[in-house]
């Protein structure tokens, strides 16, 4: 089966909509998961810390956006950092995508060849994939119960009052 199938409690087989049905699509799907695990683990990275730390500069300060949850509106107008996100995203999105469909195996799906982090042995490597894919469904849940408390609460990190 696929890297993160097994679980606490035996195999993890749950598709009430079927998708494993379109075995072919397999790979697209494992590939998209981990890509947005990964950013949804970078998303909450970037929710909590500018809670702490901020770049230099007046309009980044604390006083000029107490609630970093107000900091997109902030900065919409003319400073063009909504533009500059999203053309390095899709700069990155076009390189990568061309791998994506060549590889069309689920084994290799998020392989972008940093494996000098990564353990040499086989099983390590199972390992640190299962690590990366349970890592990765847990930031996606944590991130939208965070954007949703901080949005619902208004205050910085921890978000409780």
């Amino acid at each position: 089966g696929l890297v993160g199938a097994d679980g606490a409690w035996g195999r993890y087989e749950f598709d009430p909509v079927g998708f494993s049905r379109y075995t072919e699509l397999v790979p697209w799907f494992r590939e998209a998961e981990l890509k947005h695990g990964r950013i949804a683990m970078l998303a909450y990275l970037g929710l909590v810390a500018p809670d702490f730390v901020r770049i230099p500069g007046e309009k980044f300060s604390f006083e000029a956006v107490p609630v970093s949850i107000d900091a997109h509106d902030a900065f919409l107008g003319a400073t063009g950092v909504n533009f500059q996100v999203l053309f390095w995203v899709g700069i990155l999105e076009f390189c990568c995508a061309k791998k994506v469909f060549e590889w069309n195996s689920a084994e290799v799906a998020g392989d972008y060849g940093l494996t000098h982090m990564f353990p040499v042995d086989e099983e390590g490597q199972k390992k640190m994939r299962t690590s990366e894919l349970k890592n990765a469904r847990l930031a996606m849940v944590a991130f939208g119960g965070a954007i949703t408390q901080a949005v619902i609460t208004r205050h910085p990190f921890p978000w409780l009052y």
